[in-house]
């Protein structure tokens, strides 16, 4: 059984950082494409950030780029999501999800999918 659990999410004050987990299991990691998704409070769910098997391709949505670095760990089976430079509009639950293959840029075609960790930034 295929399981994503993601980690890391909390409270944090505008311009501060927080490092989101995702530990995953029960797949053959080091061939799923990984990526970072979040849904903001009445908003429909976007793509972060993604990228490939090996962790030499990484992709990020503009509202993220420079601020988001996304890294995984094959030995682990762990993908990570650093965040820094936290704003108010990045308050939203983070999702990890996983995709055997090839990176999906569009973001609609993620089998497996974690619980979500909120994250909340104060301004």
């Amino acid at each position: 059984q295929v399981q994503l659990v993601e980690s890391g999410g909390g409270l944090v004050q505008a311009g501060g950082s927080l490092r989101l987990s995702c530990a995953a299991s029960g797949l053959t990691f080091s061939i799923y494409a990984m990526a970072w998704f979040r849904q903001r409070p009445g908003k429909e769910r976007e793509l972060v950030a993604d990228i490939n098997w090996s962790g030499s391709s990484t992709s990020y949505a503009d509202s993220v780029q420079g601020r988001f670095t996304i890294s995984r760990d094959n030995s682990r089976s762990w993908v990570y999501l650093q965040m820094n430079g936290l704003k108010p509009e990045d308050t939203a639950v983070y999702f990890c999800a996983g995709r055997r293959g090839y990176v999906d840029h569009n973001g609609r075609e993620y089998e497996y999918w974690g619980q979500g960790t909120q994250v909340t930034v104060s301004s």
